[in-house]
C-alpha cells in the first residue's frame, strides 16, 4: 500500500489538490475482512490526514462496536482522497480522478465485505443510481465482494430517524462476517 499512498499524496489530477491540507488516503488493517468506504474527507479529516476522525467518525466507532468490530479490524477509505470545498458533493470528474486509487486499495485489501456509507460510495461501488434509502441494510453481490450499503453516519446528525436504521444495519453486519 505504501507505493500507492505515495502516488496519491502527490496527486494533481483535479483542482481539489489546491485546497487540501492533507490527502486522506485511508487507514486500518490492510488484511481486513471488512472495508468501509465513505464519500470524501471533511474538515477534521483534511486537517489530520485520516478518515473519519470528526463527529461522524466517533459515531462510526460506536457503530463498529455494535458489529463487534474495532477500527483496527477494518480498513477505511473514501471515494475522494481530498476534501471538496465547504464539504460540497463530489463532482463526476473528481470521482473519476480518484477512482483508480480506490479500486487499487480495494484490490489490495481484498475484503469479504465492503460497507458503503451513503449514496456516493454506494453508487460508485454498485455502479447504479439507486438511492441509499431503498438499498440500506441489503447485501448485494458485486463480483467477488459482498457490498453492504448503509446510511452515512453524518446523515444521522441531520435526520435522527436514520440512527435506528443505521444501528440495526450494523447489528446485522455481524451475520455477514
Amino acid at each position: 500500500m505504501n507505493n500507492l499512498e505515495k502516488i496519491v499524496k502527490n496527486c494533481s489530477k483535479c483542482p481539489l489538490k489546491d485546497g487540501r491540507t492533507n490527502v486522506v488516503f485511508g487507514s486500518g488493517n490492510v488484511n481486513a475482512d471488512v472495508m468501509i468506504i465513505g464519500e470524501a474527507p471533511g474538515k477534521n479529516e483534511d486537517e489530520q490526514g485520516l478518515p473519519f476522525v470528526g463527529k461522524a467518525g466517533q459515531y462510526l466507532d460506536e457503530l463498529l462496536a455494535i458489529a463487534n468490530l474495532k477500527r483496527e479490524d477494518v480498513y477505511i477509505a473514501n471515494v475522494l482522497k481530498c476534501r471538496p470545498p465547504s464539504n460540497r458533493n463530489p463532482r463526476a470528474e473528481e470521482i473519476q480522478a480518484c477512482a483508480p486509487y480506490l479500486r487499487e486499495q480495494t484490490a489490495k485489501v481484498n475484503p469479504k465485505v465492503i460497507v458503503t456509507l451513503g449514496n456516493f460510495a454506494t453508487r460508485f461501488i454498485l455502479k447504479n443510481e439507486e438511492g441509499i434509502t431503498s438499498l440500506h441494510g441489503k447485501p448485494v453481490q458485486a463480483g467477488k465482494f459482498t457490498v453492504y450499503p448503509v446510511f452515512h453516519p453524518a446523515s444521522t446528525m441531520y435526520d435522527p430517524k436514520k440512527k435506528t436504521a443505521l444501528e440495526k444495519d450494523f447489528a446485522n453486519l455481524k451475520s455477514l462476517l
